[in-house]
């Protein structure tokens, strides 16, 4: 077959669109289909025991009964202000008052899903051709947003070498490395609940990297410094709030907060209420001046026009409408509780198997996933799928959807793990 790439230029004639979670999950469903018993921990959104899709009614009854101007019109360009407004909270939480009256401005942009914030910040917060600071573990696509925006990344160690939550040593010397070469130096953190691994960071953990990113930026005051933390599953962390509470306490000690440091908050609404295809999330930024904050949104504003016209309005309103309404706010937070427990159920469990068969699993503490670290992660997916539990192979590793594997599953998943690496 010949490939008429001379309808393509250069760069978009590389692209592909085979993505190893699909491929696994169309060879799950299809021994499904001829009748095997099949563990599935491919899906990336949280199903029940049975299979089918959890979901949050009190949010999705909100988008139904939205009026139908709510449905139809146009969102404002960067989101509705209320809606914007509520980011804002989802971000910082209960340190949102303290952090404002230590000073600090804010301000927030609708995008579709926390997708839509990850391009904001990739267009506009590194110089194109200039890498993108990362744990070496991270979700795939994020590969596909930097190629976007002509972009590489540069990956510090997702622990540190003798097994600790963080490679503090590893981050300084990237963050030099990536910092003398560029003028703008952006990172992606994807804290709590990283995906892939599940792990969270504790609160020195990320004291510690924030003093680096400070220190680096008073080092280097002429090098603009972006953290942005990615916080697609934070609602399901036992610390959603972690990052506020740690910025604020770190004001209250004194921390000077360099003029060249802008902190940025990913936002999906995805897994925290549900809703993955509505495409709702934002960016919320952090600096001690409004004006740096208006000039910056003024760029993503730009950027979001350029890429999806507008951000998607009823899902908007639908989230206004349930976190306004105390009543409909409480029936959400208890439902978001009551799968909160679904997942730790199931880490529980699959720790505890893991534990028994010898299984050496990652850390994992919060949200959708835990992690194998394998030098050959595709032997071991094989090797698990051969006994009918599908699991993905990533760079470094194996994911495990905690996410889709019913509790009951927890040990025949360990099994499986233990024979592949027993192989």
């Amino acid at each position: 077959m010949v490939e008429h790439t001379g309808l393509l230029h250069p760069a978009a004639a590389s692209k592909r669109g085979h993505d190893p979670i699909f491929a696994m999950l169309s060879r799950c469903r299809a021994a499904a289909d001829a009748g095997a018993d099949v563990v599935n921990g491919t899906v990336g959104a949280l199903l029940e025991d049975d299979g089918s899709l959890a979901v949050n009614t009190t949010f999705l009854d909100a988008i139904r009964s939205a009026p139908d101007a709510e449905v139809a019109a146009y969102s404002p360009l960067a989101g509705r202000p209320d809606f914007n407004d509520l980011l804002v909270s989802l971000a910082l939480g209960p340190a949102r008052d303290g952090l404002e009256a230590a000073g600090l401005a804010t301000r927030a942009m609708a995008t579709p899903g926390g997708g839509g914030a990850l391009r904001l910040t990739a267009a506009n917060l590194a110089p194109p051709g200039g890498q993108v600071l990362m744990r070496d573990r991270h979700w795939g696509p994020y590969h596909g947003f930097l190629a976007e925006a002509n972009l590489r990344r540069a990956t510090w160690p997702l622990l540190g070498p003798n097994g600790e939550e963080t490679d503090v040593d590893g981050f300084e010397a990237a963050l030099a490395e990536v910092s003398t070469a560029q003028a703008q130096v952006l990172i992606w953190l994807n804290d709590p609940a990283h995906n892939p691994t599940g792990l969270s960071l504790s609160a020195e953990g990320r004291r510690d990297l924030l003093d680096a990113v400070v220190t680096s930026a008073l080092v280097r005051p002429e090098v603009g410094h972006s953290l942005m933390l990615d916080t697609a599953y934070a609602l399901y962390a036992e610390e959603a709030h972690g990052w506020a509470n740690t910025v604020q306490e770190a004001l209250e000690e004194g921390m000077m907060w360099p003029e060249n440091l802008l902190l940025l908050w990913a936002v999906s609404l995805s897994k925290s209420h549900t809703a993955y295809g509505a495409r709702c999330g934002g960016l919320v930024s952090v600096h001690p001046e409004q004006d740096v904050l208006d000039r910056v949104h003024e760029a993503f504003a730009a950027s979001g026009r350029g890429t999806w016209s507008g951000p998607p309005r009823v899902p908007q309103h639908a989230a206004v409408t349930v976190h306004r309404d105390a009543e409909a706010a409480d029936a959400w937070s208890a439902r978001l509780e009551d799968l909160r427990g679904l997942l730790d159920r199931r880490r529980a469990a699959l720790l505890a198997a893991c534990a028994e068969h010898g299984v050496p699993l990652n850390p994992t503490h919060d949200g959708f996933f835990a992690w194998l670290e394998h030098d050959d992660p595709q032997r071991i997916a094989e090797s698990c799928a051969a006994q009918h539990v599908y699991l993905v192979a990533l760079d470094g590793g194996v994911r495990i959807g905690l996410c889709a594997i019913p509790e009951a599953s927890m040990n025949r998943v360990a099994t499986a793990l233990a024979s592949a690496l027993g192989a």
